[in-house]
């Protein structure tokens, strides 16, 4: 079964990371296979969560991307370079393909065995020459095994075919020959006792026991086959090592390079077949081209947003097969039907909680924990005008479970996360930042929690330059900043210049400056972002 992973948005925050763990613990529990990710850094105050009720941070995933992994390609396919040309044809030829991979005893690539090389081997090769192994002759030759001295065999391969007087005289015999004869005794005898590499008895022939003796003191390597002179003379030299016809440094993949990498190398290359390896260059099998449409996408849940910018990279090629989100209807799609639980609530995790009821999943402490602060931390402890009903009911029974005081806890989870110090302003700018699109206008929204406003507003003119900066750089027609007051239930505005007057329709002021505090404002999703959007379409 594969993994499917389970993740908020990019810049994640206590309520997507705390939804991705307790989703991902209730889907496993109901016999799936699911992981959870993050997207980014995790903030001071989850690391507080996560560290309080012993949990897990989650791994980071950098992308869904495909990969060659994803791709189904011939796991496990490839020959050892010792094995013969002839299993390598066989092996092409049961599996329908037109190249093979070759590999050292490690498992190392060493080259790639095609078809049209055999091809070449079988009508240009040197047919004399022959280096193999004693094995490969035994299962090439269909033969069995009378005398074995050496496992390797290396030599000139030549027959007996002349008189027995005739060779005797003319044909000089070496330890370098690799002999086939039929049972002619006194070309035996004198082969033996030239001490020649190997004997290759065809049509079942016998040799004498004086031959055979004669043949052990000499330690001459001897097989017997049933095949004829001419089949054994035709057939021998595909019992060659496959590394002596296969070409070094072909082109190859690895299993972790993207999908659409390989299509331009496979533009640019035009071969058929690909040798897949791994980190450590072992190859793990073929990618022929024929295969490469055949893909089996990353599986994923998104949980707190469901907008394809805040997604994770390359969630176009996964396959999104559930949503978990509190938020409005964003831009991701999917081509199947899927599970969506969309639900106006204050926090993804009610949604979670909900679900752990409507299953009849037991809630342990660490998960009514990691629930109860991902709620805590997007109600603002309730005093969100986000929060509803159900999170009010969501909070009582977790806190109960998690046996915890959630007014104290929440204070203590929000002084934890609400230190700035050892950040720089572009790093509080983005630390909650979440971006959206009004037509071709694009808005960018960072929100910053603290009980230490003035460490921000003491600087205010330099936090004005960046977002001006940021608008420009990156063609935002607006980008704010969101300083809220935990303890005032508020919020402190910066901006970048040119966005003033729509501000100031938006929250119908009378006017505004860098700086301004807007009470009871300290919902992005509720309070900052809609009166933007509606002042943008008057003016559209």
């Amino acid at each position: 079964m594969a993994v499917t992973y389970i993740f908020g948005h990019q810049k994640p925050d206590t309520d997507s990371i705390c939804a991705s763990i307790s989703l991902s613990y209730l889907k496993n529990k109901l016999g799936f296979k699911t992981e959870p990710r993050t997207l980014g850094e995790l903030n001071k105050e989850t690391k507080y969560v996560l560290k309080y009720f012993n949990l897990k941070q989650p791994k980071y995933l950098n992308d869904v991307k495909l990969q060659i992994k994803d791709i189904e390609y011939k796991k496990n396919c490839y020959l050892n370079i010792k094995q013969s040309i002839n299993e390598a044809f066989n092996y092409m030829n049961e599996n329908e393909l037109t190249g093979l991979p070759v590999v050292d005893d490690n498992k190392k690539l060493y080259g790639l065995v095609t078809l049209k090389e055999l091809a070449r081997e079988l009508i240009q090769g040197n047919f004399i020459k022959l280096r193999t192994s004693y094995d490969n002759l035994l299962k090439t030759l269909q033969a069995k095994e009378l005398l074995r001295f050496e496992n390797e065999i290396e030599g000139n391969v030549m027959t007996g075919a002349f008189r027995s007087s005739t060779f005797i005289q003319n044909i000089k015999v070496t330890n370098n020959d690799i002999l086939i004869i039929g049972d002619r005794n006194n070309i035996l005898e004198y082969a033996i006792k030239c001490q020649v590499k190997m004997i290759i008895l065809v049509g079942d022939g016998e040799i004498s026991e004086h031959n055979l003796e004669l043949a052990r003191n000499n330690k001459v390597n001897v097989i017997v086959t049933a095949f004829d002179t001419y089949h054994t003379t035709k057939l021998i030299s595909l019992s060659n090592f496959v590394e002596n016809v296969c070409f070094i440094s072909p082109t190859c993949i690895n299993d972790t390079d993207y999908y659409t990498e390989f299509k331009e190398i496979a533009i640019k290359t035009k071969h058929t077949n690909y040798p897949v390896v791994n980190q450590k260059g072992e190859c793990l099998g073929l990618l022929p081209i024929t295969l490469s449409s055949l893909k089996h996408p990353k599986q994923v849940i998104l949980v707190d947003h469901n907008e394809k910018e805040q997604s994770v990279d390359g969630l176009d090629e996964a396959m999104i097969v559930e949503v978990v989100d509190h938020h409005k209807l964003g831009t991701v799609a999917t081509n199947l039907p899927i599970n969506f639980r969309n639900m106006a609530v204050g926090s993804s995790n009610t949604i979670i909680y909900n679900l752990f009821k409507e299953n009849d999943v037991v809630i342990p402490v660490n998960i009514a924990g990691a629930m109860l602060s991902g709620i805590l931390s997007d109600t603002l402890i309730l005093k969100s005008p986000t929060t509803t009903k159900l999170d009010i009911e969501a909070v009582t029974e977790l806190a109960n479970i998690a046996m915890v005081n959630y007014q104290e806890y929440g204070l203590a989870m929000f002084k934890a996360g609400s230190s700035l110090e050892g950040l720089d302003k572009e790093d509080i700018i983005y630390q909650d930042f979440k971006n959206f699109n009004y037509n071709n206008d694009k808005i960018g929204v960072g929100q910053v929690f603290t009980t230490d406003i003035d460490y921000i507003l003491n600087d205010k003119d330099e936090y004005v330059n960046l977002l001006n900066k940021i608008a420009f750089t990156q063609n935002y027609k607006i980008v704010l900043l969101f300083i809220t007051d935990i303890i005032k239930n508020g919020s402190y505005i910066l901006y970048n210049e040119t966005a003033g007057e729509i501000l100031k329709e938006s929250y119908q002021l009378e006017r505004i400056k860098e700086g301004h505090y807007l009470k009871n404002l300290v919902s992005r999703k509720k309070q900052m972002i809609p009166p933007i959007l509606e002042i943008l379409e008057k003016l559209t």
